[in-house]
């Protein structure tokens, strides 16, 4: 098993499993509660789990990046098909697929014509207003589990406030729960890099509901979770998704493509954008063949692999073939609390609310600052349309570009 390039030492077989066996242990919980982010049931988190790492490894060009289940294109999902069918459903599920497979067949052609550089259009004052926007989408999605809430409608923000603003309705233990699971994500690594905080609080959480507690609502009955594939799918809402399946390639592309460029950058390696557009195809063909939804780049688990001694792409084929493994096993989750899983989410994008990226230098960058407010303002006001939000960033961009550059010929003939 060797792997080209500089960096860190030789391979091993050892290394190898380890790191792949740290990355599967956190994927498990956090696949599924994706999953019931992008409005599926949990075990589809499991299916794109295993199927996208194993196809994306044997064409990433980033050593690190683990492939699967994300926050962000999770929520972006469940913006694009939220509309269109009931979440759950098994309408929901299909479109989820065949959205997944758009999101592949965009990014494998990106890459196989050499057009990486489009993912530019994505500008950093769009994305960081997006980033944020999105953040705290997810985090109001999230609320009435980690409070145990069941009974609340309306649109994400207004459920979040209607579960906030009833605490004769909270679920104690659950509320203990989901703050307990944050706690152990966000500060376990302050005991040791390898920490598996996701599965901690996913094992308390199960031990406290088989004795009894009162944890609030569960994952459920999980059917038998048996990969298979999945050629009988609504193709003819292809059409429908092409726009947000190509928002979805795009915007999602752009956290594999930081992490990427981080790690290579700090073992002074190349990074090949165009092989990355099309390991992250692949990923995604697969996980909606396999009945899975569109999937990305995780920096927590890129991470994990890196510090756990994974020295090879192999290490994300590894941790996809432990999740199959695991599938026979999956029903010890169905008692898992959903404010565990709301713990999860909430740790994972609690880190993406930081404004200092999009204000930095302010008053030399105010059309900057102007965009990704704006990106903001979208994201919020827009959902759950979230690609039109998009959109509207990436025009408000090219705006402020064509009127700094008049400002700057205005200012060149005037000198």
């Amino acid at each position: 098993m060797t792997e080209e390039g500089t960096g860190p030492g030789a391979p091993t077989v050892t290394g190898e499993l380890l790191a792949g066996l740290s990355v599967a242990v956190i994927l498990a919980p956090q696949a599924m509660a994706y999953a019931v982010l992008a409005g599926l049931p949990p075990w589809h988190g499991l299916y794109a789990a295993a199927v996208a790492p194993i196809a994306a490894a044997p064409l990433a060009s980033s050593r690190y990046l683990q492939t699967g289940p994300v926050a962000l294109t999770s929520l972006l999902t469940v913006g694009a098909l939220g509309t269109m069918a009931a979440t759950g459903s098994a309408e929901y599920v299909g479109l989820a697929a065949v959205l997944a497979v758009v999101v592949g067949v965009v990014r494998l052609a990106i890459g196989l014509f050499k057009a990486g550089r489009i993912a530019e259009l994505m500008t950093p004052p769009v994305l960081q207003g997006f980033m944020i926007g999105a953040a705290v989408l997810i985090l109001a999605s999230q609320i009435p589990s980690a409070l145990g809430v069941t009974d609340v409608e309306g649109r994400l923000l207004a459920r979040a406030a209607a579960a906030a603003s009833e605490p004769g309705s909270w679920v104690p233990v659950a509320v203990a729960l989901s703050v307990a699971t944050v706690l152990l994500v966000r500060l376990g690594k302050l005991l040791h890099p390898l920490f598996p905080g996701v599965l901690v609080a996913a094992a308390g959480g199960v031990a406290l509901a088989w004795a009894g507690a009162p944890v609030g609502p569960t994952v459920g009955a999980l059917p038998e979770t048996t990969l298979a594939l999945r050629l009988d799918l609504p193709w003819a809402s292809t059409a429908q998704l092409i726009l947000p399946g190509i928002v979805i390639a795009l915007v999602g592309f752009a956290e594999a493509a930081a992490i990427s460029k981080v790690f290579a950058d700090a073992d002074g390696e190349d990074w090949d954008v165009d092989r990355e557009f099309t390991s992250q195809g692949a990923a995604n063909v697969a996980a909606g063949l396999f009945g899975g939804f569109p999937t990305g780049g995780s920096f927590s688990r890129s991470a994990l692999d890196r510090e756990a001694g994974g020295v090879t792409r192999w290490s994300g084929l590894i941790a996809g073939v432990a999740i199959l493994a695991f599938l026979p096993l999956a029903g010890m989750f169905e008692v898992l609390p959903l404010a565990v899983m709301g713990g999860i989410i909430i740790a994972a994008v609690v880190k993406l609310l930081d404004p200092r990226p999009l204000l930095r230098n302010a008053s030399e960058r105010r059309l900057d600052v102007s965009v990704g407010l704006l990106t903001l303002g979208l994201t919020l006001s827009l959902a759950p349309r979230l690609d039109l939000a998009v959109l509207g960033g990436v025009a408000a961009a090219a705006l402020s570009r064509l009127l700094s550059a008049d400002v700057r010929g205005h200012d060149s003939d005037t000198g």
